[in-house]
């Protein structure tokens, strides 16, 4: 059994692709090649089944058998987070207490789109505490992440609503945070924990492949949850700015950002992620499972300089 989450949790929990052999099927040979990859660029834990890791197009059977694989590979070495939200809550009771049982740290939801008002998303999160009390059996409740991800839900939180659900829910130990622009609500919330008003939570923030993490640190976040093809960039940027040398953080930061970038646009990122990765060594298939983008030669020759043009720049970085 590993350790369960809590709100002391930081450094980089790194979102995981799902990986697929060319003809779609899951690829557990490569999930063994992935998790060894992720943990040899010194990442603090993983988070598996989140948007970018295709958890819609996975069936129930293949969510557990994925987990399943993973968590044996990291065989306790570091927390794991699975990503359990669901229309319904049978199902996302289910699966969570399935994870457990193997061995998962804790899980992550964020909010359904048929939410819309602070009523109706505080009455949700509310359900989500019960679920999680009852899932946990004689245990304790179950630890979980609540995912602010605005763009992908179509669900806006503001401080004000977030500071709500975490007074409600004593077992939410960790937000996810990935509004953009956010940094104004990031320091809301942080003063809101500094004057006693809520319990501090672990922060980690999800802008896609880590796009605003320097500032995001300096604003209180506790490290990052998401994902990109490097992810010792944001383990390094993370060390760097919790070492006290912030300049040396936006350097490093720096030396990534034009393929994090790239790697973020609409449409094509995760063909994006997924080439990088293959082209690492991480996984042994590019494959993204249908309905997915594919990447055209231009796309690969864009990459490729970029990789050329970031190799050259750590180099000088020392």
């Amino acid at each position: 059994m590993s350790t369960k989450l809590d709100d002391k949790a930081r450094g980089v929990y790194l979102i995981t692709v799902t990986p697929f052999t060319d003809s779609g099927a899951l690829d557990l040979a490569s999930t063994d090649r992935m998790v060894d990859f992720c943990l040899d660029k010194g990442v603090t834990g993983l988070t598996v089944l989140g948007i970018m890791g295709e958890a819609p197009k996975l069936t129930a059977e293949e969510s557990r058998t994925f987990v399943k694989q993973v968590l044996a590979r990291v065989a306790g070495r570091v927390p794991v987070v699975v990503g359990v939200s669901s229309p319904g809550f049978a199902s996302m009771r289910e699966l969570t207490e399935s994870v457990m049982a193997l061995g998962a740290s804790g899980v992550m939801v964020a909010p359904p789109f048929t939410v819309r008002t602070d009523e109706q998303i505080a009455g949700y999160f509310e359900m989500v505490e019960e679920t999680f009390a009852k899932a946990g059996g004689a245990a304790g409740a179950v630890p979980w992440v609540l995912q602010d991800h605005p763009v992908a839900t179509g669900v806006q939180m503001t401080a004000a609503l977030i500071l709500r659900i975490l007074k409600n829910s004593p077992s939410c130990v960790m937000l996810k945070h990935e509004d953009c622009p956010g940094l104004a609500k990031l320091s809301a919330l942080r003063a809101a924990a500094e004057k006693g008003e809520v319990r501090r939570v672990s922060i980690l923030c999800g802008n896609g492949g880590g796009l605003f993490l320097p500032e995001e640190l300096s604003r209180g976040a506790d490290g990052a949850m998401t994902g990109f093809a490097y992810p010792e960039m944001m383990v390094d940027v993370c060390r760097a700015h919790a070492g006290g040398d912030v300049e040396r953080a936006h350097d490093l930061f720096d030396a990534y950002l034009p393929l994090a970038r790239y790697e973020q646009q609409p449409g094509i990122g995760l063909a994006v992620r997924k080439h990088l990765l293959a082209e690492r060594g991480a996984i042994a298939s590019a494959a993204v499972r249908r309905p997915g983008p594919k990447l055209a030669a231009a796309d690969v020759a864009d990459l490729q300089r970029l990789v050329r043009r970031q190799e050259r720049r750590l180099r000088e970085l020392g």
